[in-house]
Formats: C-alpha cells, structure tokens, sequence
C-alpha cells in the first residue's frame, strides 16, 4: 500500500502456456521429421544385403517409405520408425539381430545410429520456439 492505493497485478499466464504448448508440440515434430529423414538417408538400395553392423538395405524402396512418424497431442513425445503395416516384423530382425522366418539375422540397426547422428541438431529446434 502506498499513500492509501492498492496495487494488484494479475499476470494472464494463460496465453504464455498456449505458445509455450504450441511450440512445443510444433519443435518435436520438427525434432521426430530430422531423425525421420536421417535414417532414410542411411538406407541405400540396392539388390544385396548390407554388411552385419550397416543400416539395412532395400530392394524396391519398401524400407525407406515405411520409415514413419508420430507425435503425441501434447508434443512431450514421439515415435518414429518403420511401421509395422508396411515391413511386418522383419525389421525388429535387423534393428535388434535375431530370427525372422527361420533364418538368423546379424544386428543391422537403423534407427538408434538415425537419432546419435541427428541429437547435436536437435536442441536448435525449440530455440527460439517462442516469439
């Protein structure tokens, strides 16, 4: 109270949270599209398999389109990978090693070296994410 006036602030944090959220959400689907088009870029076609501990190759192109992403409503994550509906399981053969189809697969990982190679670029991505 100053000289018999009351001073009330009231900060709004309303429209601050809703950009903070907006931000968010529109930075992890740049982040999960980066690491997305990585691991396409590390699958080459071609009609041989790749050497044990190289990305896997493809034949026809099946594998790089399959590579897919999805962002949660409230942008705190997302999932990226080859879908199941395109490659079937097949690709958890290669990414971990194992069996598929009665035959052993060597380890052929394509989605952890897609994310190592993108993480230095990533943090650029939500700054300045709020203007």
């Amino acid at each position: 109270m100053i000289d018999g006036v009351n001073v009330r602030l009231d900060f709004g944090d309303e429209p601050l949270l809703g950009a903070v959220k907006y931000a968010n959400r529109k930075a992890m689907r740049a982040a999960a599209a980066y690491v997305r088009k990585a691991a396409v870029n590390s699958v080459h076609q071609s009609k041989r398999s790749s050497s044990p501990g190289t990305p896997p190759n493809t034949r026809k192109g099946l594998l790089k389109r399959s590579i897919l992403f999805g962002v949660e409503p409230d942008g705190r994550s997302a999932v990226i990978g080859p879908a199941k509906s395109f490659v079937g399981l097949s690709m958890t053969a290669h990414e971990f090693g194992g069996m598929y189809r009665g035959r052993k697969y060597p380890k052929r990982e394509l989605m952890d070296p897609a994310l190592l190679r993108s993480a230095p670029e990533l943090p650029k991505l939500w700054r300045d994410a709020i203007r």
